[in-house]
């Protein structure tokens, strides 16, 4: 439960930056172009959502920060190179299990 608290704060942290005014992101279609030409709290929902998405149902609720910016940078330099790749496709590449 503790663990659970600690997420969930850390979560609502995060997002607090967020602006006021609603945005939808479709990541199923947006490539790593937008990805890297997005705004700061933008390309941070879009690298929390991968690293909680490739952990799954089974691992723990930990956010293992030198473990995520190290994702985070080889998720950048990928998609800096590879432009027109989705980011669902370059996070399969990065991340996938």
């Amino acid at each position: 439960m503790k663990i659970l608290g600690v997420t969930l704060f850390a979560a609502i942290l995060a997002l607090s930056s967020v602006p006021a005014h609603a945005v939808v992101l479709d990541l199923s279609t947006m490539s790593c172009k937008q990805f890297i030409e997005g705004g700061d709290d933008e390309i941070k929902m879009v690298l929390t959502w991968m690293d909680g998405w490739y952990k799954g149902d089974e691992d723990e609720a930990i956010i293992d920060t030198e473990v995520f910016v190290a994702n985070a940078k080889k998720f950048g330099t990928f998609c800096a190179a590879n432009p027109s790749i989705s980011i669902v496709n370059a996070a399969e590449k990065i991340l996938g299990k």
